[in-house]
């Protein structure tokens, strides 16, 4: 059983190490107080990040906005032919930094699960979508077949082909649905099905965290232009409304 350290420890992180822990023999490491009882109750291992950064894989699971200091903090400690792996929600900027900054005897692959906690309760994991990105190396084929071994839906594409997808599918998604949160719209008596689906769209993302929804919106560097076009178009129909004839 190779060895796996998981770098980060959150919601996702939790749902990874439940996960792996029975194909893995699995370290995790945050810095959180909470996170070494997390960490027993889950039945993995605890340890400091020198010692998650040594073994055979070595997964990052951190925000964004931490990503690049978590991945040089972990670049003197990784052994030759280790595999890394991160689980950003954007791919260009993390995919940079790794080639960047970790040594040239490590293998990497930038990967994306499109789902969280709550899918994965509800739904389970079959179906569910997973991007893989070569980076340096070919084991992401290896990664690829993991995931369908777990019925994962996986899409092996580049960081770019990635983020101009995600600034519509993830970047747009999250601040209609954030939005809609703020907003608190009701669970009206007279729901139609398209506002049944914007409900469930609150329930899918009230969950997730401001700091993921800002490294949505700030870390893709093709959400800004996409955002802006939204915001633009809908400016633009408000207007219109303004200025069409009134009932008489």
């Amino acid at each position: 059983m190779k060895s796996l350290g998981l770098i980060g420890f959150g919601q996702f992180g939790q749902l990874a190490a439940g996960v792996l822990k029975t194909r893995f023999d699995v370290l995790v490491t945050d810095r959180a107080p909470e996170a070494r009882e997390r960490a027993r109750e889950l039945g993995v291992a605890f340890g400091s990040i020198e010692e998650a950064a040594a073994r055979d894989v070595v997964v990052v699971a951190v925000p964004v906005a931490a990503m690049r200091a978590v991945i040089g903090e972990i670049a003197p400690h990784l052994k030759p032919g280790a595999l890394v792996v991160d689980v950003g929600s954007v791919k260009v900027l993390p995919a940079q930094w790794m080639r960047e900054l970790l040594p040239s005897h490590v293998d990497i692959v930038a990967t994306h699960p499109l789902f969280g906690p709550q899918s994965v309760a509800r739904d389970g994991l079959p179906g569910l979508r997973f991007v893989v990105c070569p980076i340096r190396g070919d084991r992401h084929e290896r990664v690829a077949a993991f995931g369908r071994e777990l019925g994962l839906a996986v899409t092996v594409t580049t960081p770019e082909e990635h983020d101009q997808e995600m600034a519509y599918v993830q970047a747009l998604t999250h601040l209609i649905g954030r939005s809609l949160v703020n907003l608190g719209i009701p669970d009206e008596r007279l729901a139609t099905q398209s506002y049944q689906h914007l409900l469930e769209l609150c329930g899918l993302i009230g969950a997730d965290t401001f700091e993921l929804f800002t490294a949505i919106q700030t870390q893709n560097p093709y959400a800004p232009e996409v955002v802006k076009a939204f915001v633009r178009q809908a400016e633009d129909l408000l207007e219109q409304v303004e200025k069409a004839p009134r009932p008489s």
